[in-house]
């Protein structure tokens, strides 16, 4: 296992978003490089506990290097946020003060060429998250329909050439199964007319955010996760979420926007009938962005976005 390296991007937003209590429970949904976690540990009393969540293995046993100094207020735990109600009872505890999540792939993940992620760097066609789950990237791309793959590439990537990228796809594994990163991104750029390769990212940048994301089930956990984990949070409480794409914020913004205000009445009826009671205040109502000097040194936070919620009282 190679040395595990990740820059966390919106770091100190994020801890300070959660406004944290040094006696507190907190949640690291997606523990990662242990960069936030980091963060959280020093901010943490003997009475405060901090329990880190990851599907991927690299991550946990990073975690237990770097979040040594704090071992006797850390826990770890293998396994994806989307459980946060098993993970908590598990540990028998009913509420949290805080929770955050780094959503996407990490910089190591990036960077570890065999894991499979990179449209940069040649590997198997693997991308999985959690390397114990069967379904890989090289499942989803030569064993989809074109339709399959067209519905990927345009959900998930929003990328305007899926269709014609999909049908280059599975003409190109006709001839021999698709195993590589490189061969893929070989496809995609020959699907792409030229002129459209010119300007803009990598040609296969979106296709590959795409597939990473129908690997990793990442957008459908999403919405029922942020639900789950706003329920275990304390009054006072707060939830953070990072996103990297559109697609994600949107869902987490929605995410907010419904537990803010679940009313489903409609909205010509003088009082409310329904009996759904808010269940935070979101306390930004633009998200939080990198600024110049972090994009400076770490460009992959370009597209960062976080976004904050308090659990509130019911009334």
């Amino acid at each position: 296992m190679s040395e595990y390296k990740h820059v966390s991007v919106l770091r100190d937003e994020s801890i300070q978003g959660l406004n944290i209590r040094p006696d507190g429970i907190y949640v690291d949904g997606t523990l990662g490089g242990a960069g936030h976690s980091s963060e959280i540990c020093r901010r943490l009393s003997e009475g405060g506990r901090l329990i880190g969540i990851d599907q991927d293995e690299e991550a946990i046993e990073n975690g237990k290097k770097r979040l040594a100094f704090a071992s006797d207020r850390v826990t770890l735990v293998r396994d994806n946020f989307k459980n946060i109600d098993r993970v908590l009872n598990d540990l028998q505890i009913e509420k949290v003060d805080g929770i955050l999540l780094d959503l996407g792939v990490s910089s190591h993940q990036l960077d570890e060429a065999e894991r499979g992620f990179s449209y940069m760097q040649d590997a198997p066609l693997d991308m999985r998250m959690d390397q114990r789950q069967t379904k890989s990237a090289y499942e989803v791309v030569n064993t989809y329909s074109a339709d399959e793959l067209d519905r990927v590439l345009r959900d998930y990537g929003e990328e305007r050439w899926s269709k014609r990228i999909a049908q280059f796809i599975v003409d190109a594994r006709k001839e021999k199964p698709i195993q590589t990163t490189a061969e893929l991104v070989g496809i995609i750029k020959n699907a792409i007319p030229k002129k459209a390769r010119e300007d803009g990212p990598h040609p296969a940048k979106r296709s590959f955010q795409a597939i990473r994301i129908e690997v990793n089930g990442e957008l459908e956990i999403l919405e029922k996760a942020i639900s789950d984990m706003t329920e275990r949070l304390k009054t006072g409480g707060r939830i953070c979420v990072i996103t990297f794409h559109s697609l994600e914020d949107r869902i987490v913004k929605q995410a907010f926007k419904t537990l803010e205000n679940p009313c489903i009445c409609p909205k010509d009826f003088p009082v409310c009938v329904c009996g759904r009671k808010p269940k935070v205040k979101i306390i930004t109502r633009k998200p939080i962005i990198p600024g110049e000097e972090e994009l400076e040194n770490n460009p992959r936070a370009r597209s960062a976005k976080l976004r904050i919620a308090e659990r509130i009282e019911e009334k």
